[in-house]
């Protein structure tokens, strides 16, 4: 039960859900989510460490680049249902429809000084 309680908890927070929603689009880095989202750069490193330890998303360096994106939800089968259901709901939200066209527009290059 435990595990479950984990992804319900990193779930119930409407930034945690707009990433998840972002990842499937695209993998991003930090300073793109911070962007799309205008959290300040703790707050959206808080929320993909909660989004990882639940299983939901993970990450991969190259070179100066952290990459987050979906998990393929293999360490919790919990992880991997609620993640593929995720892909059908809330595509019709407004707000996730409005934070799909702004991240178009966001480059890693632009908003993260490289």
């Amino acid at each position: 039960m435990r595990e479950f309680i984990k992804i319900m908890k990193a779930l119930s927070d409407p930034n945690r859900v707009k990433i998840v929603k972002m990842l499937q689009r695209k993998m991003l880095c930090v300073c793109e989510i911070q962007a799309a989202l205008g959290l300040a750069q703790s707050t959206a490193s808080k929320h993909l460490k909660i989004l990882e330890e639940a299983g939901l998303i993970t990450y991969s360096k190259e070179g100066l680049w952290v990459n987050y994106s979906l998990s393929d939800g293999d360490r919790n089968p919990y992880a991997a249902s609620l993640l593929g259901n995720l892909r059908h709901w809330l595509e019709e939200d407004t707000e996730v429809s409005d934070l799909v066209t702004r991240l178009t527009g966001i480059h890693r290059e632009d908003v993260c000084g490289s």
